[in-house]
């Protein structure tokens, strides 16, 4: 699927924002850009290339840890929170190709006063799993500069 058949709607960045998984200001983040879904999803297709790669054409576990995290918090912050990670969970289902088509889809779950639960997966060109996390969230006030 591309954007424009989903129907998809860009969540928006700062410019200065130096965040290692979507920040532009930040040259070696992997620069992932979000869409938020008509069901309120959200939703990233990147292609993650061979410098985050742990077994050759793979994608490192800890980057992938890192996709799912950063798709959680996207899905948490399109209802207007902002958290930080409390506990994160991964089932590696697969081995993640670096260079290759991928799909993040990251869904809220549910709130209790600051805790804040979300859901993500990994998928191939295919729609084949390969990974997926959920994850505790603790919602922070923004820091002022």
């Amino acid at each position: 699927m591309t954007v424009n058949a989903e129907n998809l709607t860009p969540l928006a960045h700062s410019a200065q924002n130096r965040c290692f998984g979507c920040g532009p200001a930040n040259p070696g983040g992997l620069h992932l850009e979000f869409f938020l879904a008509e069901d309120q999803s959200v939703v990233s297709l990147p292609v993650v290339s061979d410098a985050y790669e742990g077994p050759q054409g793979y994608v490192h576990g800890g980057i992938i840890a890192t996709l799912l995290d950063e798709t959680m918090s996207k899905a948490i912050r399109a209802r207007g929170h902002i958290a930080m990670t409390r506990h994160l969970e991964i089932d590696y289902l697969r081995p993640v190709p670096s260079g290759a088509p991928l799909r993040l889809e990251g869904r809220w779950m549910r709130s209790e006063g600051r805790k804040v639960w979300a859901e993500a997966r990994i998928l191939n060109a295919e729609g084949k799993a390969l990974a997926e996390g959920k994850a505790l969230f603790i919602e922070i006030k923004p820091r002022q500069a």
